[in-house]
């Protein structure tokens, strides 16, 4: 794998959305990308399903074999503040990337075009304002499948970017705990492993120094932080949401080396965009004496297949 530039200034934003209204949110998000574009950032990344909010502790009113139609209209609220891919919405995304001249990784929950469909879905977008990547998650976890389907298109399973500081590949939250989906990150040389999620226990911070060691890879770790005050009053759901903690997520970002060490010690308890000067030649040097996809493999007896889902 060959790695063109061997300096990369990174900025995390441990964001917290205007939740459920997704033309706030990226009015913050288009100022964010700006601000660390000032400050010199050439690889931005926002969390899990910023766009318009990760919906947490809410059932939408689902039950074994009934839903509620307060849920339903709680839903609906959501399911008109989610983004499509292209759309005007993605193109403000865009436009700030290239003003910014950086790439931007970012996850929104996605409305499908074509059906009635909502997808947790990280997006990249490369200097040039283009659309690079698009990842949909391919099992959301637990209740997330009652708003999120899975992914059963073959061209977002592991989209890979290109970039001048080697391969750049995504996993949302829990699908950096499936050991096959991470192989098919380290099967096409990632150098930059984005975790985008909405995950704050202590146990996640062993799972991307883990993953950091593994791939041999830097882990960008970008989680939210909101609190029970940030949900909309307009919501019916108020007693599940009187029942979350007051700082309902609380972030833990950071970024982790090849060798599973801290570049940056993880942020709590705010908002805060975390910059960091990563050195790329890390990435080959720790290939040195463990490469799990290449001469510390043994595809003799091991090998993982990525169906095209056809």
């Amino acid at each position: 794998m060959k790695i063109l530039k061997k300096n990369l200034r990174v900025a995390v934003v441990q964001a917290s959305p205007v939740m459920f209204d997704k033309d706030a949110t990226l009015d913050k998000v288009v100022s964010q990308i700006a601000e660390a574009g000032t400050h010199g950032a050439e690889l931005i990344v926002f969390p899990e399903s910023l766009v318009p909010c990760y919906p947490y502790g809410l059932t939408f009113g689902f039950n074994v074999g009934s839903r509620s139609e307060d849920g339903r209209k709680d839903w609906k609220i959501y399911y008109d503040n989610s983004v499509v891919v292209p759309s005007a919405d993605t193109d403000r995304i865009g436009k700030a990337a290239k003003e910014a001249g950086a790439y931007v990784s970012i996850g929104i929950t996605e409305r499908d075009s074509t059906n009635y469909s909502l997808y947790c879905t990280n997006l990249v977008f490369s200097p040039d304002g283009k659309l690079a990547a698009k990842h949909r998650k391919i099992k959301p976890t637990g209740a997330e499948r009652y708003i999120w389907a899975d992914s059963h298109d073959p061209d977002t399973y592991f989209p890979i970017t290109d970039t001048p500081w080697g391969p750049m590949g995504a996993l949302i939250c829990w699908e950096n705990y499936m050991p096959l989906a991470r192989v098919a990150l380290y099967q096409q040389g990632v150098s930059l492993y984005l975790a985008p999620n909405t995950n704050d226990n202590p146990e996640w911070q062993d799972t991307i120094r883990h993953i950091a060691i593994e791939g041999h890879c830097y882990v960008i770790n970008a989680d939210q932080y909101f609190t029970k005050a940030m949900y909309p009053d307009t919501l019916l759901a108020k007693d599940e949401i009187a029942r979350l903690k007051d700082e309902t997520c609380i972030g833990g970002s950071c970024i982790i080396d090849p060798y599973g060490h801290c570049v940056t010690e993880p942020v709590w308890n705010q908002e805060a965009i975390i910059y960091a000067d990563l050195d790329m030649d890390a990435v080959p040097m720790s290939h040195m004496e463990f490469d799990g996809v290449g001469h510390y493999a043994r595809p003799d007896i091991l090998e993982l297949t990525v169906r095209d889902g056809k």
